[in-house]
């Protein structure tokens, strides 16, 4: 097992991606704690990996949170006194919208989640993982981090800042054993919305580029992806932007 005797936290952990990645590392071996805003949901993730064997731990939050976010890593340290990898893959839509149309609460609930979140645990893991000498960072941005025709301006934003994290944290922390790499995947079945109307613009400008897509992902290729770079098999890979998305994002 990839993970036997390895602490791996997860954000966003109840559904989707968040929770297809948890059970990809349980399923290796890995002791989970995982966060997500949605808590009757987080509960009933957390119950069936513990049915397939799996040490779970699980706090209920928003990441956006600064307190929440700590409490989150405190909860590894607290249990299981080490942290070994952090995968940052709690994320908000914003409903295609323009910047012209952008809604200050919006943009504050996209950035806040989407980037201060990962920012915030980030910040209380490192210090734990220079003092045990490693540790890894996975940060799931999107192909809109690497492109601007893919979502609205926040979301765009805040996975474009998320590659810039994700740099800058590789850089700084690579000798002292801390590597931090970002996904950016493609369109996935994993059952996220749009959490409301769509603009009429956004959509009218976004949708063509959407027909472009070779073909939807599944959840466990995401996952797999995650696993695979978290893991020693990845110990040479540091600061990427891996694109999952089947070759969408290549016609640039």
């Amino acid at each position: 097992m990839l993970f036997k005797d390895k602490v791996v936290l997860v954000t966003g952990a109840a559904s989707g991606i968040g929770k297809g990645i948890a059970e990809a590392f349980g399923a290796e071996g890995a002791a989970l704690v995982l966060g997500d805003i949605d808590g009757e949901k987080l509960a009933k993730t957390s119950e069936e990996l513990k049915a397939m064997g799996a040490r779970v731990f699980s706090l209920r939050g928003n990441i956006a949170n600064v307190d929440d976010a700590n409490a989150l890593v405190d909860l590894a340290k607290n249990s299981f006194n080490r942290l070994d990898v952090v995968v940052n893959n709690a994320g908000v839509v914003d409903r295609f919208l323009p910047v012209g149309e952008m809604s200050d609460e919006l943009w504050d609930q996209v950035i806040g989640v989407n980037l201060t979140g990962p920012m915030y645990t980030s910040r209380r893991a490192i210090p734990m993982m220079i003092e045990q000498k490693g540790g890894v960072i996975i940060n799931i941005s999107s192909v809109a981090g690497i492109g601007g025709a893919f979502a609205g301006a926040a979301y765009t934003a805040s996975k474009h800042g998320l590659i810039g994290l994700t740099r800058n944290t590789a850089w700084m922390y690579g000798p002292q054993g801390i590597r931090c790499v970002a996904v950016a995947p493609g369109g996935v079945n994993s059952g996220i919305t749009l959490g409301g109307e769509p603009s009429a613009l956004g959509n009218s400008r976004l949708g063509p580029q959407f027909g472009t897509m070779t073909r939807a992902g599944e959840v466990r290729e995401i996952a797999d992806v995650v696993v695979f770079l978290a893991s020693e098999k990845a110990s040479f890979v540091n600061g990427a932007v891996i694109a999952a998305d089947a070759g969408w994002s290549a016609a640039g």
